[in-house]
């Protein structure tokens, strides 16, 4: 008798998991799909377990299989899933990642809703696990009041007062950098695969702004374990299909491991050090760094008694910051160089900006970078036109109402920004040309909707780096002006590809040459 009670309370177990199992694989993402049918919104129909996943991939698939022609025209090949959905069922549809149900969203009306007007009814969704460990647990995935806490104490960082004292150190890891092209060809003719070089450099900017002068070589050695990581969650993306892979004891997973149990090691410890030698070694003059100020923000709290911050919370804020900011800005400076080599008449522009505010030879100073404005519209034209983040992810977090949509809680909202920089009923019919002078007029007046441009987001949760990020581009572009003219390499191959951030699929090689030598040259044509 007791057996047949076990028996019968397991059985009644198991239908219980299997009703709701079927309720969240498949009753429930037909009631999503017919609530959003009744109001007009459809998209690819919703297949059992895997919802669009199987179509999607075989697009990225055979959009990335080759390169495409020199065209800005790159959204059927990064958003290809996009582009040919859209199509069919217009710009606002359903795609289904698993059970899981998002609705694009590319209006920029319904944007500013989500990410300004009605941006607490919307929330962050969670990062892919992969990408979670890379990013932290700071203000990239951070919600609600601390959140608000982490911003506020992190935003004296990136003011561009205290961000344009890093302008010497920054102008120098510059010089340096082009005194080795320079070295590496005789003829004064070099050819660099940027889109590495870039990233060296911006991680010596990243880690001045996260760990200051006094942490410097600490922070470098962090940073370059974390490059590792990038690396091998990089190769992970491209390979692993397999649902908990992450989990295998692989030989790629046990590095992964390793290494985030080494940085997070290290990154505690230099905090300690730093907290216990503050009195000694903070100084008042000097760029204010991340570092510094999340730990003086700790020190105040404790005193005043209110919630402290706590050393776990300032490792996983610096963790966020150079996952964040290396990429994007390695990102905007390799697209610029791009750009500029595929459109020499814009460089010519841009070199005679340079060198009428900072003249030929003189390092530019942080008075000089403000007065670049066309190498601003240029940079904002880029930054239109090849975006670092194509597209953005917002979770209803309650039954809301969206343009006269009725969307349910738990709805994720597919924000395609690249879709909306490349729209031409919003940029005009020169859309998908490069055009800096759109830009004119600024930012606002570029499109004919004020909110057309959003790379580094809108809102509250504005991108807090993208000053540091324009500034390291300014410098670094303008110097590049200053001493060499360059051109694509004849084994440049245009593919834009997302893998976690827009990049070059086959990378960027571009030939420089110095400028002397190209005067020198049409010196001796002349004569």
């Amino acid at each position: 008798m007791k057996g047949e009670m076990v028996f019968v309370i397991l059985l009644i177990v198991v239908l219980l998991i299997i009703v709701k199992v079927f309720l969240v694989i498949w009753w429930k993402p037909k009631k999503i799909e017919k609530h959003f049918s009744e109001q007009g919104i459809k998209g690819p129909p919703y297949c059992l377990l895997i919802g669009n996943a199987k179509e999607m991939v075989s697009f990225m698939v055979k959009a990335s299989s080759q390169p495409m022609p020199f065209s800005h025209n790159i959204l059927p090949r990064v958003l290809s899933f996009y582009h040919h959905w859209k199509k069919i069922y217009g710009p606002t549809f359903l795609i289904w990642f698993g059970p899981m149900v998002r609705l694009t969203v590319a209006d920029p009306d319904l944007i500013r809703e989500v990410f300004c007007s009605k941006s607490e009814l919307y929330e962050k969704n969670e990062a892919h696990p992969l990408i979670k460990q890379l990013e932290g647990d700071g203000l990239l995935s951070l919600k609600g009041e601390k959140w608000a806490l982490h911003r506020k104490i992190i935003t004296p960082t990136f003011h561009m007062d205290n961000l344009k004292l890093l302008v010497p150190l920054a102008t120098c890891s510059v010089v340096k950098m082009l005194d080795k092209w320079l070295d590496m060809s005789d003829s004064g003719e070099v050819e660099i695969e940027v889109s590495e070089c870039y990233q060296n450099l911006t991680k010596e900017t990243m880690t001045r702004t996260a760990f200051g002068n006094i942490n410097y070589e600490d922070g470098k050695h962090i940073f370059q374990l974390q490059t590792r990581q990038m690396v091998l969650t990089s190769e992970a993306f491209q390979k692993i299909s397999i649902p908990g892979y992450r989990f295998f004891p692989t030989k790629r997973n046990r590095e992964c491991w390793k290494l985030q149990k080494e940085i997070k090691k290290r990154l505690m410890r230099v905090i300690e050090r730093r907290g216990e030698k503050w009195d000694d070694d903070e100084l008042e003059n000097g760029p204010k760094d991340l570092l510094g100020v999340m730990i003086e923000a700790s020190r105040k709290e404790s005193l005043n008694f209110l919630p402290a911050i706590t050393a776990s919370d300032i490792a996983e804020e610096c963790k966020s910051f150079f996952f964040a900011g290396e990429q994007t800005t390695s990102n905007l400076l390799t697209w610029t160089t791009v750009l500029l080599a595929m459109h020499p008449q814009w460089q010519v522009i841009a070199r005679d900006e340079v060198l009428s505010v900072c003249g030929p030879r003189d390092i530019p100073t942080k008075d000089c970078v403000s007065k670049l404005k066309m190498l601003t519209m240029i940079l904002n034209e880029c930054l239109r036109l090849y975006p670092p983040i194509v597209a953005s992810i917002r979770r209803a977090k309650a039954d809301v109402e969206l343009g006269g949509y009725k969307i349910p809680r738990g709805t994720e909202l597919l924000i395609p920004i690249l879709a909306i920089h490349h729209d031409q009923t919003i940029w005009g019919d020169d859309v998908n040309e490069f055009n800096p002078n759109r830009f004119s007029d600024g930012i606002a007046r570029a499109a004919k909707h004020p909110l057309a441009f959003i790379p580094f987001g809108l809102g509250v949760r504005t991108c807090i780096g993208q000053n540091l990020a324009i500034l390291q581009a300014k410098l670094t572009i303008s110097i590049i002006l200053q001493r060499f003219s360059f051109k694509l390499s004849p084994k440049y191959q245009h593919a834009p590809t997302v893998l976690m951030l827009l990049h070059p699929q086959y990378g960027a090689p571009i030939v420089f040459k110095h400028l002397r030598t190209d005067r020198r040259a049409k010196g001796n044509q002349g004569s």
